[in-house]
């Protein structure tokens, strides 16, 4: 029997299946798990599934079938052995399993058949434009977009980091730590997230303008003062200016790859992952490294 507490999982029965399953599909994806008492593999898998159906917080269903009590969708199936896994979108199977597998690949099946759905592809082509808009400047638009897709997804942890990263645009240091705020206990080491961190410790490092002047200048009078170079891309990152950033560091790796023990290099990869891994800045200042290193 299913827990009473799992809100997105079932017990049913042959009269019921057309409601639970195949007319629930039409609304959003239905796992559903023939089983029977007897059967030890049943027994294993059976949290193990409503586990994950539940870490999903209701984007797909679990419905499950004692065959013992409910053979007769089972054996149109042609459910030969249990535990059989069956997943069901738009009305109709698309996908199984047989056995009792572990949570890592149950958890496989499940994001693959998410990831097909209708709404995910809508969900993917949305943060395409938010992305898209964020690279051209039009920080407004893709703020709308991520928020947009926060409201349909609250723990879509891409769409929390890009709107954090809208108000690092603007400036907005504290609403960008606290969008992030809402990212999951169990996401919180997600790459995408760490650089948007690093990106927010980073902004305690710009210096006011007239500040940036003075470095500047210090930087055109003596250019082979790498202190002052990385001094200068320092404030560069804390602006978030980080092409400017990355041209500095690697000018002083051009001309001692190990400066200051590995310093510029380090920061060359906060600013990377400040950046993040797809902005144009990284993909660049990344070729630019390689070629330097193995020049």
């Amino acid at each position: 029997m299913a827990d009473a507490a799992a809100l997105h999982t079932k017990d049913s029965t042959d009269q019921e299946f057309m409601t639970d399953v195949v007319e629930a599909s039409n609304t959003q994806p239905v796992i559903v798990d023939f089983w029977a008492p007897w059967c030890g593999p049943c027994r294993q898998l059976g949290p193990i599934i409503e586990r994950v159906v539940e870490g999903h917080k209701g984007a797909v269903k679990l419905v499950k079938i004692n065959i013992d009590e409910n053979p007769a969708f089972a054996g149109q199936l042609g459910v030969r052995s249990i535990p059989a896994v069956y997943a069901f979108d738009k009305g109709r199977p698309v996908d199984a399993f047989l056995g009792a597998l572990p949570e890592g690949q149950v958890r496989g099946f499940i994001d693959k058949l998410l990831s097909g759905t209708d709404s995910a592809q809508a969900i993917a082509e949305a943060l395409a434009q938010a992305e898209a808009a964020s690279q051209q400047g039009d920080i407004a638009t893709a703020a709308q977009i991520y928020a947009a897709i926060i409201n349909e997804e609250p723990e879509n942890v891409t769409a929390i980091a890009g709107l954090a990263r809208c108000y690092l645009a603007n400036g907005d240091k504290e609403r960008a730590s606290a969008t992030l705020d809402m990212i999951p206990d169990d996401k919180k080491n997600d790459s995408t997230v760490k650089g948007v961190r690093m990106a927010i410790e980073m902004m305690g490092d710009s210096p006011a303008a007239d500040e940036f002047d003075a470095l500047l200048d210090a930087v055109m009078a003596s250019p082979a003062d790498h202190d002052k170079r990385f001094e200068l891309a320092e404030a560069y990152a804390g602006a978030g200016r980080y092409a400017d950033a990355v041209d500095h560091l690697l000018i002083i790796l051009g001309a001692k790859m190990d400066w200051a023990e590995g310093k510029a290099k380090q920061k060359l990869l906060q600013v990377f992952e400040a950046a993040g891994a797809t902005d144009p800045v990284t993909v660049e200042g990344r070729r630019r490294l390689a070629s330097l290193m193995f020049a």
